[in-house]
């Protein structure tokens, strides 16, 4: 099934990370809250964490939430992932250090003629 442009830009905008979790908030945005605080994670990860952020809000609907909600933002492209020892960890691609390459206006480039 093909989608509408309108539709194509609403299921592949840009990843919402909340700035604070709030219990009222989507399911995903707990999810994507919660993968942001760690930095990197599987799925049991991120529930740990969710069950940290709100003591009691793990059940076997969140747990498979959760799986499912990861592999479809990975599926996207709006989460990085590798696989270790079986499990996928998923990060969001932040940059944490600082770029130390060169920026040197005067370097000649290669390729440019």
């Amino acid at each position: 099934m093909a989608l509408t442009d309108d539709e194509f830009r609403e299921e592949y905008k840009p990843l919402y990370i909340p700035a604070h979790f709030e219990v009222q908030d989507t399911q995903q945005n707990k999810i994507v809250f919660a993968l942001a605080q760690l930095g990197e994670g599987s799925a049991a990860d991120v529930i740990t964490e969710l069950e940290t952020l709100q003591p009691g809000i793990t059940d076997d609907q969140l747990k498979a939430i959760t799986k499912t909600v990861l592999a479809d933002l990975y599926d996207k492209g709006l989460l990085k992932g590798e696989e270790h020892n079986g499990q996928m960890q998923y990060n969001l691609s932040k940059i944490t250090e600082a770029n130390d390459g060169s920026t040197d206006a005067g370097e000649g480039l290669t390729g440019l003629s």
